[in-house]
């Protein structure tokens, strides 16, 4: 029998990418990071971390840009290349992907999330997972859960109601391990309603094991775990890195205070884990040239073309290139996800060297000089491709922007470009959301670029001189103003503490419900083509429409579904979604099938989902604000109706189907006026709870209302449904 000292060694790593071993039971498992590109160290000399100096490796589009394609099979076939990389490296965990919720777009690590969506997250995520498992390497979703900043993030303790929670932040989470199956999960730094993630109970048990019935490995963040023993009994398996303290494990089980078959279950998912990855297909390597390829293909799908006033793209006549950008590209975010590529594109070179000009410093310091030479070039093109966005060092892990601006120096670049050419084009690159409300005038196009991963040049090359049509669909909104976001008098918190105060209405879903301006709205891109919308179907909970491509050039189209509730739910909310590839004049349907989850809501008065009966508005269209079809879908609902109290209101005991004729009868007797009252005095009675009528001299004593009660009590149309 292994010793319990080894036991309590299982618990936490061997060193900083390594579990431990013990002979006979479970050899030492691999983990690296990242979510878009292998950082396998080679050695662990010196920085433990090895951010600069890992192992080359593919680096495809960070999450951000992904997330932008829309496309589920593309996700899929990234996530099964990424697998095949760790494997030939000797991976078993790959540490991704990253599905928390864009919040704000301040948070400093945006560019490894898919959307302020948790649908879309969701479904994104799930098929990164699944190809990442399909060469059997364990995908390790991460940060579970509510880790939306980095300002304070291994402290900080976000607020946040439960309806919030479930329907927003662990929605996404629930998707991918219903139904992809993660081997492993994350859990975040900071704390969930004062309570650390990797210590949380509900959260790491009863939530993810008990309700979801996740049956995998859940390991800390490197360095979130607090109290090895809190952790443990939360449902925490494995602490990384390691912390030289498993003996408080082993001390916890001999004293009594950790009962020794919790250190056992830990074990077994260990093992479990273990088991899993030894089936992994090996690999000696990869083809380097085709993974390229392949990131060039998810580069070309995941940029947003915004704005193309007069179709000046794709481009056709002579056009300069101004921008260090262009040049230095930046492909992704800094931090534990940064990739050392096994080769890198850039725009300049792709787009066949034509003029250049630098026009500012990636320092962010002016340079009149390298201005004067972009005006001056510019002056004598038709067209100017200007390449703007941020550097490096104003976004990474590790800490949150203060503001959603293009730096000063290149907003001043741009009008002095327009001025000397007015057919000015813009690609932008960056990896949180930028503002584009004070310049966009200045630009006859937007092209939103991300950060497109190591082929990001030669794909963004692709899409301007027109090899292929733009394809890529916000994945969050692009407010006017900072101070639009819905989290803005909230994020990041102060004293310990970030208070969730917009609660569900998150990205489009407040943007939408208060019919606030934006600049660009979810799910919004153009293309080289036009299509148009017809034929919606609604049949039971299937619905169906036909979308044409009417313009004259091959595209892609994004048909996007979206539910519209009554009460107190978001104007609506995204529910499905196809990426239809077609030629000039070309049609196909497209078909969604309405699930019972996709209709319900958290009940916290049920403490559970719930689904009510009524009538559902279904909305088919290419944004979130370019709805094409309207049509209506009929629910039955769930069953439930809510138990009769004292506390019930008389609107509440009228609204039942059993309390309501029962009451009926008493008050056309007691009080017969109140049905020819007026709207004012309904309006305040319906409000009044029961009880508290008794008083009233109107018949409804104490005695009354109670005699109610257990006569409602026992219909079955009281309480839950079966």
């Amino acid at each position: 029998m292994t010793s319990l000292d080894d036991r309590a060694a299982l618990t936490s790593g061997s060193d900083t990418w390594h579990t431990t071993a013990v002979d006979g039971l479970v050899p030492a498992l691999t983990l690296s990071d990242g979510p878009h590109g292998l950082r396998r160290q080679a050695q662990a000399e010196g920085d433990a971390l090895a951010l600069r100096r890992s192992l080359p490796a593919t680096c495809f589009p960070p999450a951000v840009a992904l997330g932008s394609s829309w496309d589920v099979e593309l996700a899929t076939r990234v996530g099964a290349a990424l697998g095949r990389e760790a494997s030939a490296l000797g991976v078993d965990v790959l540490l991704g992907p990253g599905i928390n919720i864009k919040r704000s777009p301040l948070c400093g690590r945006n560019f490894e999330y898919f959307s302020e969506d948790p649908h879309l997250t969701g479904v994104l995520g799930a098929a990164l997972v699944t190809g990442v498992q399909s060469v059997g390497v364990g995908a390790c979703v991460k940060h579970f859960a509510v880790n939306n900043q980095e300002t304070d993030r291994m402290r900080v303790s976000a607020e946040v109601d439960e309806r919030t929670l479930r329907e927003i932040y662990l929605r996404a989470f629930e998707h991918i391990v219903r139904t992809a199956r993660p081997y492993a999960v994350m859990s975040a730094y900071n704390k969930i309603n004062g309570i650390y993630a990797s210590h949380h109970r509900w959260l790491l048990t009863t939530v993810l094991r008990e309700e979801w019935g996740f049956d995998g490995l859940v390991m800390s963040d490197w360095g979130a775990v607090n109290d090895r023993v809190a952790a443990l009994e939360a449902g925490l398996d494995l602490e990384m890195p390691p912390t030289g303290t498993d003996d408080e494990i082993a001390g916890a089980v001999r004293s009594g205070r950790l009962d020794e078959k919790v250190l056992d279950q830990s074990v077994d998912r260990l093992v479990r884990l273990a088991e899993r990855v030894a089936t992994r297909q090996r690999f000696d390597g990869w083809d380097t040239g085709a993974h390229h390829e392949l990131a060039r293909e998810a580069a070309r799908a995941s940029a947003v073309l915004l704005k193309n006033d007069g179709d000046v793209l794709p481009l056709t006549g002579g056009f300069c290139v101004v921008g260090e950008l262009a040049r230095t590209p930046r492909y992704q975010g800094g931090g534990s996800s940064h990739v050392v590529p096994t080769r890198l594109d850039n725009a300049l070179e792709a787009l066949g060297s034509p003029g250049f000009a630098a026009g500012y410093r990636l320092d962010g310091e002016a340079d009149e000089r390298l201005v004067a030479e972009a005006v001056e070039l510019a002056a004598r093109h038709e067209v100017a491709v200007l390449f703007l966005g941020l550097p490096e060092p104003l976004e990474s892990e590790g800490f949150d922007r203060t503001t959603i601006d293009l730096p000063a120096d290149q907003i001043d670049l741009l009008r002095a470009v327009a001025v000397a050419c007015p057919r000015t084009v813009v690609v932008l690159s960056n990896g949180g959301v930028v503002s584009v409300s004070d310049w966009q005038e200045h630009a006859t196009a937007i092209l939103e670029g991300w950060l497109l991963g190591q082929a990001g040049g030669s794909a963004l090359a692709d899409l301007l001189t027109g090899v292929c049509s733009p394809s890529g669909r916000l994945t969050e909104t692009i407010p006017l103003r900072l101070q639009d976001v819905p989290s803005y008098l909230h994020f990041p918190g102060s004293d310990g503490v970030v208070r969730y105060g917009e609660g569900r209405y998150v990205g489009y879903r407040h943007y939408d419900s208060a019919d606030a301006p934006v600049a660009y709205p979810f799910g919004h891109g153009l293309t080289y083509s036009r299509f148009a919308y017809s034929g919606l179907v609604v049949d039971g909970r299937r619905v169906e429409a036909t979308v044409t491509n009417t313009g004259e050039r091959s595209a892609h189209e994004v048909v996007q579904l979206y539910l519209g509730f009554e009460g107190d739910r978001p104007r609506h909310e995204l529910r499905g979604f196809h990426k239809v590839g077609l030629e000039p004049g070309e049609s196909a349907t497209v078909a969604f099938e309405v699930t019972e989850h996709d209709l319900a809501y958290w009940s916290a008065s049920r403490g559970g989902w719930a689904v009510d009966a009524g009538t559902v508005t279904v909305e088919v269209g290419a944004s979130s604000r370019d709805i094409r079809l309207t049509g209506e879908l009929a629910v039955e609902g769930d069953g439930h109706t809510a138990e009769l109290t004292r506390m019930s209101t008389l609107g509440e005991w009228l609204a039942h189907p059993v309390g309501g004729p029962v009451l009926r009868e008493l008050m056309a007797e007691h009080v017969p006026w109140l049905a020819e009252a007026g709207p004012a005095l309904l309006g305040m009675a319906y409000g009044v709870p029961l009880i508290k009528f008794r008083t009233f001299g109107i018949g409804l004593s104490a005695e009354v209302v109670d005699a109610l009660v257990a006569r409602c009590a026992g219909s079955p149309a009281s309480g839950r449904s079966a």
